[in-house]
């Protein structure tokens, strides 16, 4: 099975073939306050997961979601003016599960109730530097094509280096 390797460091996303080849890598953005598992803390969470669902599939580019649902909108810079607060989640959503109980499964640290996702975000979003609210953002191409690459089930590690 495919498997994808988070760089905090390097902020991007590797996807590894069965013998841990790389396949591709792509830029990305994690959390601004850095990382770390408990709830409401805002940070990206380390170890290994898995990609419990994958959502989204028959929506465009740019599609908003909220709640893991399309809202019918697409984002466009008028969108994105009138909220400009917002953490935008776009285009497709890879949700993450820990595999770790204590660590960042079950109770204060569990990735999946924390709706840790791999998603898309607006073209002006700052890629390759933290900026999430504890997510991995992609430009909307690439989250597109790593959406069509993986299965559910997939395993995901986040490290730090």
């Amino acid at each position: 099975m495919q498997q994808i390797k988070i760089s905090i460091a390097s902020q991007s996303l590797e996807l590894l073939d069965e013998q841990g080849v790389l396949i591709k890598r792509y830029p990305v953005s994690t959390a601004k306050n850095g990382v770390g598992e408990m709830k409401g803390s805002y940070q990206t969470p380390r170890g290994k997961h898995y990609i419990r669902a994958k959502i989204g599939a028959d929506q465009p580019v740019n599609a908003v979601f909220v709640g893991r649902r399309p809202t019918g909108e697409v984002f466009n810079a008028e969108l994105g003016a009138a909220f400009p607060d917002r953490d935008w989640i776009l285009t497709r959503i890879l949700w993450l599960c820990g595999c770790e109980p204590g660590f960042n499964r079950n109770g204060n640290v569990d990735t999946m109730r924390r709706y840790i996702y791999i998603h898309g975000s607006p073209d002006q979003a700052k890629i390759g530097a933290p900026g999430s609210h504890g997510c991995i953002r992609l430009q909307n191409e690439d989250m597109v094509d790593l959406f069509n690459r993986v299965e559910a089930g997939t395993p995901v590690e986040i490290v730090e280096t």
